[in-house]
């Protein structure tokens, strides 16, 4: 391995909560309406765990899927990366966690901390494993159950938020595709305006944090709004930049699926059109680290990733991070 090979994506797989809460239904729970959240945000429903479902269980529900989609077995795996903000715990990582119940016992295990960026900080580090020759075959996932750390009584933060898991397998493979390139950034000055404020080492679980809320997710809507626009738009230039290439050489960008109008900002910017742009955020809203995995799954599902295509992937998440990724498949 090493120089001659590229960490090629051999294999995809999602899932998600059988139970669909939709705008109506959230009609009834806050002083909201279908209109207000879809002419905003372009959501109309979103999927939501239950009780009995933690993160690791979606997450090896889209490994499965992603290892049937590959032909090949647990005992392949080398590494196993799982990128959330909801892991089922603090420790054992969700990647430990969900490496059990797939019975992976030969692989590393590692959670990566990247909010909503997660998977694309994922392939960007497995992809660098896979090229110095450290590992053979690693499996990205990005899982999250975000319904959970959703405060039911904010009626800005909770139209938006929904659960899944999307999963890829990278593997050592031809020289010429794969993942021709990422760009990953962070600005963590920016932290406060996205935030679970407790639950860590700075203000541990009492019943104060608890009777405040502090352990619901709380965003900067406006800031955080542009911010984004602006970080997806840089990032996904740079990363084009890196490889030679324009946006004419783009046969399909897969965004993190947060909000329509940032969707349409970041295609506008790289001269875009719409066509060429993956869009799911509808059906599940935003959920974070699994947004791109699973609108990845759909679209090579669907056909609309064909051999000799060009994707690619921006994102943005919560830290601030950001990143992007260029694939040729």
């Amino acid at each position: 391995m090493g120089r001659g090979t590229m960490a090629e994506i051999i294999g995809t797989g999602s899932a998600a909560p059988e139970k669909v809460l939709t705008n109506f239904d959230l009609e009834k729970m806050v002083d909201t309406s279908d209109e207000w959240i879809r002419t905003r945000t372009g959501i109309r429903e979103r999927r939501v765990a239950d009780e009995n479902t933690a993160t690791s269980d979606l997450a090896a529900q889209a490994a499965r899927r992603a290892l049937e989609d590959s032909s090949l077995g647990v005992e392949d795996l080398d590494m196993i990366m799982v990128a959330t903000v909801t892991p089922d715990m603090n420790f054992p990582s969700t990647a430990c966690l969900m490496q059990d119940k797939i019975g992976a016992r030969r692989a590393a295990v590692l959670d990566i901390g990247a909010a909503c960026s997660g998977f694309i900080y994922g392939l960007s580090l497995a992809r660098s494993l896979i090229d110095i020759g450290e590992y053979r075959t690693i499996l990205v996932i990005g899982a999250e159950i975000l319904t959970k750390i959703t405060d039911w009584q904010d009626r800005n933060t909770c139209i938006l938020f929904g659960d899944g898991a999307g999963a890829a397998i990278l593997q050592a493979g031809e020289e010429k595709k794969g993942i021709l390139a990422t760009h990953l950034g962070g600005d963590g000055s920016l932290g406060s305006l996205l935030a679970l404020p407790a639950g860590g080492s700075r203000l541990p679980a009492s019943h104060q944090t608890v009777d405040e809320r502090l352990h619901y997710l709380k965003m900067a809507g406006n800031e955080v709004f542009k911010s984004a626009v602006r970080a997806m738009g840089d990032s996904a230039v740079t990363v084009l930049e890196k490889v030679g290439l324009t946006s004419q050489d783009v046969d399909l960008l897969i965004t993190h699926q947060a909000n329509l109008r940032i969707i349409q900002a970041t295609a506008k910017r790289i001269h875009l059109p719409m066509e060429r742009v993956y869009v799911n955020l509808d059906r599940y809203g935003n959920t974070s680290a699994a947004s791109i995995p699973i609108a990845l799954d759909e679209a090579r599902r669907r056909g609309l990733i064909k051999e000799g295509d060009t994707s690619l992937l921006v994102a943005f998440g919560a830290g601030f991070t950001w990143g992007s990724a260029v694939i040729k498949w």
